[in-house]
């Protein structure tokens, strides 16, 4: 069993659907609302776990109904808590989603996810060390995300770096991690000014390049590849990213060679989007299997 350690954020996801997106200044009658969990550090952690791994989250929830039903929420899904801590005065992360025309729009309010700092980090050192890899987003702060590629390296675990939500990039941290996961947006911002195809040729097998419908992109050492996506009729894109990041590293946990690594990984996203909720759609190791 693939052992994976997840450092990132915990949330609870405000979920309002809607046939229009408002303008500025605009209101319009939305569908629904719901509270689900959420927080991409969270959606990977379970979305690893229901893939088989076993799963450890290094994160902070507050001290407030919503982290309660957070931590809950981890239990029952089979994700290791140990190092899931309450921040006493402070409130959970929320993430306010609008489901609308096909795709969602998110505001993110980060509440006790910022207590995820580097020092926090340090004290889940050694189950970090035991890691096959360890995930981790930019939903916590800058420093902790730069502390934890520098241990990793040092320890000779493979990082897996989703670097959502978009923000600047030191070199040294793209150097020490072993995997980097943007989508087209990102990668414009973690690559200002540089060609696709040029930063893909500099980081071959590390930087894979999500492109939504048409797949993900990369450079194998020989050319450039476009793993493609699977088609399905999709209810709720929030949390696809999520679930490809977390397969992937299941996948190359388990020592799965690169190209079905991706294929793994897009097979469950593509089965994410089609219920309702980031986790809600999360698929499990044999739903994957058997959708192969």
């Amino acid at each position: 069993m693939a052992k994976i350690s997840v450092i990132g954020s915990s949330s609870m996801d405000l979920v309002v659907t809607s046939e229009k997106r408002p303008g500025a200044g605009e209101t319009v009658l939305g569908d629904s609302f719901k509270t689900v969990p959420g927080g991409k550090g969270a959606n990977q952690a379970v979305a690893a776990a229901r893939l088989g791994a076993e799963v450890y989250m290094i994160g902070c929830v507050g001290d407030d109904h919503y982290g309660k039903s957070i931590l809950d929420n981890f239990r029952k899904n089979g994700v290791r808590i140990d190092y899931v801590e309450p921040v006493t005065h402070t409130e959970s992360g929320t993430a306010h989603i609008i489901l609308a025309e096909g795709d969602n729009s998110i505001v993110v309010v980060k509440g006790a996810n910022d207590y995820v700092t580097p020092s926090y980090v340090e004290k889940a050192v050694s189950i970090i060390r035991e890691s096959d890899i360890v995930l981790i987003q930019q939903e916590i702060p800058e420093e902790t995300v730069e502390y934890t590629a520098a241990i990793c390296k040092n320890y000779h675990v493979p990082l897996l770096l989703n670097p959502a939500p978009a923000r600047a990039l030191k070199e040294e941290v793209i150097r020490q991690a072993a995997y980097i996961t943007p989508n087209e947006h990102e990668t414009e911002i973690l690559f200002k000014g540089k060609d696709k195809q040029e930063v893909l040729r500099e980081y071959q097998n590390k930087l894979f390049v999500t492109e939504g419908k048409a797949g993900v992109r990369y450079f194998n050492g020989k050319e450039e590849v476009l793993i493609p996506s699977y088609e399905v009729e999709a209810i709720d894109t929030t949390g696809a990213g999520d679930t490809f990041n977390a397969a992937f590293a299941v996948a190359l946990a388990e020592n799965m060679p690169l190209e079905q690594s991706i294929k793994f990984a897009n097979r469950a996203a593509s089965l994410s989007v089609t219920k309702f909720g980031a986790q809600g759609g999360m698929p499990t190791r044999s739903e994957v299997e058997g959708s192969l």
